[in-house]
């Protein structure tokens, strides 16, 4: 499994007058490259990532300062470009109004990626390959982080908020899974995570959701912001306080969906975590009048971003996440199989066949036996029907091996 890990550096003025030749050079070749790009197009024909990199010693050779870069590096910008355009050409088949990659202005500093080489670790320090002087691009890594004895893949230099860092890609192996015949379902949602284990026992984790404290000042300092003329000194003041809010939200909405997530694998003696794959784009669109719905799913990570969390880290303790078709296990009775109408606002299944009970403790139950029935664990689903019914939950064995010819929908095949 490959990981990255986010790591600040402080360079030297020295240091950063390097980085910054370095980063104006690579910006220079993301803009010619461009401008080719564009000329190409204009005529009807088409120019390839190979091509332009094949270039490259040509026009070393032309203009000598490009030397001073690593050739990965030149290489990484131009597939940087590449993948910029091919994103451009997908939204066009959707948008023609979608316009094309932009040039970069002098005040942008180029991400710099070392691939597979030009960088190297001794004694807990990091040195980058560059020939523009002799300072040496040397960084202090913190004690914690030891790279030495490991496989690193890629190595990129940027900055973010007049602040650089370093993004290493690494090799981290993986604990062997051991199926220990204990499953836990998920259902995922905005405001809490509801669960349920083999047991019957039903657990739900509230979301603290930082995002809704931010959400009032950043929407006041945008009414601000856009009332003012655009690039104006008070603009950029403006502007600049509202990208710290919405930094500071992130920032916090992130930490909370680590810790959560980590105290998720720590507690559950269940090695198999199913979750719904729910489709937040796909949700939107169905319920495109849920105002509320759409702010606190959108760009916010809730969902996707807690399934990666939960993933690497089971994977790191011998666990595995699971991923299923979670279509109609809201609306579906987990008693009897009825579908009904579950708009957002109505919070409880109430089904003809006496089963009342919370829309997300529903929706997992659903969940746990739809991932228990489609891969045949026929004991593990009896064992769970059995508990259910010890804690007041009539529900039947709908997804008995006979039941699957004759009811196909209640799988979700249908």
């Amino acid at each position: 499994m490959q990981l990255t890990q986010k790591i600040r550096i402080r360079p030297t003025s020295e240091q950063e007058d390097v980085l910054w030749h370095l980063s104006e050079k690579c910006r220079l070749i993301y803009n010619f490259a461009l401008k080719e790009r564009k000329e190409t197009e204009e005529r009807g024909e088409h120019m390839s990532y190979i091509t332009q990199q094949n270039n490259l010693p040509s026009l070393k050779k032309q203009f000598p300062e490009y030397r001073w870069v690593y050739s990965k590096v030149l290489q990484m910008v131009l597939r940087k470009l590449d993948a910029d355009y091919k994103s451009y050409f997908a939204l066009r088949k959707k948008d023609s109004n979608a316009k094309p990659p932009r040039f970069r202005g002098k005040k942008h500093f180029t991400t710099m990626v070392y691939n597979q080489s030009g960088f190297r670790f001794k004694n807990n320090n990091i040195r980058l390959s560059q020939k523009y002087n002799k300072i040496p691009l040397e960084f202090a890594l913190p004690e914690k982080y030891d790279f030495t004895e490991t496989k690193v893949y890629e190595v990129s230099i940027f900055k973010k908020d007049d602040e650089y860092y370093l993004s290493i890609v690494y090799e981290q192996p993986n604990a062997e899974y051991m199926d220990n015949k204990k499953y836990q379902a998920f259902d995922l949602g905005a405001q809490k995570h509801q669960a349920v284990n083999l047991d019957g026992k039903f657990i739900h984790f509230e979301l603290e959701r930082p995002d809704k404290c931010w959400l009032p000042k950043t929407k006041i300092i945008q009414a601000r912001r856009d009332h003012c003329k655009k690039y104006s000194r008070k603009w950029k003041r403006l502007n600049k306080a509202y990208n710290k809010c919405r930094r500071k939200s992130s920032n916090q909405l992130k930490d909370t969906q680590h810790k959560l997530s980590r105290k998720v694998i720590d507690n559950t003696k269940a090695n198999t975590i199913v979750v719904g794959d729910l489709s937040v784009k796909k949700l939107c669109k169905i319920n495109k009048y849920e105002r509320g719905l759409h702010v606190s799913m959108h760009n916010t990570g809730n969902i996707s971003r807690f399934v990666g969390f939960l993933t690497y880290k089971a994977k790191l303790v011998g666990k595995r996440v699971i991923e299923i078709n979670e279509r109609d296990t809201t609306k579906m009775c987990c008693c009897c199989g009825k579908k009904h109408d579950m708009p957002l606002w109505k919070r409880t299944m109430k089904c003809d066949c006496g089963n009342v009970m919370d829309r997300d403790e529903n929706s997992s139950v659903n969940i746990m036996a739809r991932y228990l029935s489609q891969n045949g664990l026929w004991t593990a689903y009896r064992q769970f029907v059995g508990n259910l019914r010890k804690t007041g939950v009539p529900i039947q064995e709908l997804y008995s091996q006979e039941a699957i010819s004759s009811t196909p929908e209640v799988l979700g095949y249908a």
